[in-house]
């Protein structure tokens, strides 16, 4: 079965966009997701280790 990384890349913004966190391990769909945030102007803070990436968003009353 295959499944699209877009569509991945799209759902895990939506969680963004709800106030949750999303995490992805491949560089491929960070790099997807980094690009769908900043086309939408979506203010996260990104934890980057060597498993994995870490989008948490980042609330107006944290600025």
């Amino acid at each position: 079965m295959l499944i699209s990384r877009k569509k991945i890349a799209k759902e895990k913004v939506s969680l963004i966009m709800n106030g949750q966190s999303a995490y992805c391990e491949s560089k491929e769909l960070a790099r997807l997701i980094k690009k769908e945030l900043q086309s939408l102007n979506i203010d996260v803070h990104e934890d980057v280790t060597n498993i994995g990436s870490w989008f948490i968003p980042v609330s107006n009353e944290q600025v």
